[in-house]
């Protein structure tokens, strides 16, 4: 019998194992943040055993699943509602678990076939599929709710109501979509890490479009970070931890990826009504509690905070950096107008993933009798939606005119370097 080869051992380092490993570590990973997210939030008090199904539905909801709400409360009464939004706390830690568990197999390569990628990452998918298939049945609950003791709560002792109010996930779609965004962090992992080995036929990646993609990424977890010392910051000088760390624990990307367009001059159509909402910070609430759908962008937070103007220095040095970045990256033959036009695409396919990914649709209402929406404590929305074709092109024009001048500047301290030596 013929010894492995080198490639046949290359090949064994990622199988079954790793991908079980690797999967199991984005479930863990995404369930702790969610689990930790909802107990901040105050949901651990939800009645009837409530708590591991609403986990179920966050991270089902993490992969871009829609949760549904219903209720079973008679002939006399009735409920309506739905729930579409990421938690993108928890989508960001699951897709950085998956993406590193995907790519450490395949580290201190240059090259890798296109046969052996699709296989390591159909294992992944595979086992994926089936941890979606037990989320999304394990998403769904029923549990009772009190109707207080005012007008409703009367109507409900009256005619014998008992209202039961519950939600599910439709497990077909929820599976599709959990795949695709699967697929799509399995991509973008191998674009960006610059240790990633390609096939040979897209080794030309490597040159054209790995620069942009990885300093773009780190642009968006630039303003993670920089999201996250701002809400510990808040947390401890101005108190209300607990709802500071059910924001950055279920949704932090969810404000901080939207400041970054409202930066850049964006514009999002939102409405609060209601007490049902999502944590957000006060100025937020304050510019969307309005009676009918408000513009958010930098004139209308202004209005109620001044310093809202910073976003704007703040997205110039960032996006300076990441132009400097890529440049870096690049083949010194690669021509400035070129290093304009990488980082405006990329910077507007990532403006692009922000608007589909940060808008929430949140509705609930109750009835009785026919009578819509009885006391404030059981109906709300929360409605927030970009205005896409503006948000692209300022971020267009942001990224040609930014990448120009940042890839200028590399070159500039390039050639002094090269003087000095």
């Amino acid at each position: 019998m013929s010894s492995p080869t080198l490639s046949d051992r290359a090949v064994a380092r990622h199988g079954w194992a790793q991908a079980f490993v690797t999967v199991l570590g984005g479930l863990v990973a995404m369930g702790a943040v969610a689990a930790l997210g909802l107990w901040a939030a105050g949901a651990a008090d939800l009645p009837d055993g409530s708590f591991p199904p609403v986990i179920a539905a966050i991270m089902i909801m993490s992969v871009g699943g829609t949760v549904k709400l219903s209720g079973d409360i008679g002939v006399l009464a009735g409920t309506e509602g739905g729930l579409t939004v990421l938690p993108l706390s928890v989508t960001l830690t699951g897709a950085l678990v998956i993406g590193w568990g995907f790519l450490r197999p395949l580290r201190h390569r240059a090259v890798a076939g296109a046969s052996e990628l699709a296989g390591w990452a159909a294992r992944i998918a595979a086992l994926w599929l089936l941890a979606l298939l037990a989320l999304a049945l394990a998403a769904r609950h029923t549990f009772e709710i009190s109707l207080g003791d005012g007008p409703l709560g009367d109507l409900g002792d009256l005619f014998g109501i008992t209202p039961e109010v519950g939600f599910s996930t439709d497990v077909p779609p929820a599976v599709l979509i959990g795949l695709v965004w699967l697929a799509g962090v399995l991509v973008l992992a191998l674009l960006v890490a610059r240790g990633a080995p390609l096939p040979g036929r897209l080794l030309r990646l490597q040159t054209s479009v790995r620069p942009a993609a990885h300093a773009t990424v780190q642009l968006l977890l630039a303003y993670v970070v920089i999201g996250l010392a701002v809400a510990l910051a808040v947390a401890a000088t101005r108190g209300h931890p607990a709802e500071t760390f059910a924001v950055i624990l279920l949704g932090l990307p969810n404000v901080a990826w939207p400041a970054l367009t409202i930066g850049l001059g964006a514009t999002w159509d939102g409405r609060v009504e209601g007490p049902f909402g999502l944590p957000m910070p006060h100025v937020l609430d304050e510019v969307l509690r309005t009676p009918d759908v408000t513009a958010l962008n930098l004139g209308t937070l202004a209005e109620h905070d001044g310093r809202v103007w910073w976003l704007v220095v703040v997205d110039a040095v960032l996006l300076l950096a990441t132009a400097f970045v890529m440049a870096a990256l690049s083949p010194a033959r690669i021509r400035l107008w070129q290093h304009a036009v990488h980082l405006a695409v990329a910077l507007a396919l990532a403006v692009l993933t922000i608007c589909l990914m940060a808008r929430i649709d949140a509705r609930l209402g109750l009835s009785v009798l026919g009578i819509g929406d009885l006391g404030e404590g059981f109906s709300g929305q929360v409605l927030l939606r970009p205005r896409l074709w503006s948000a692209l092109g300022l971020a267009l024009l942001w990224g040609l005119v930014t990448g120009f001048v940042g890839a200028l500047l590399e070159r500039e301290v390039r050639r002094r370097g090269r003087t000095g030596r």
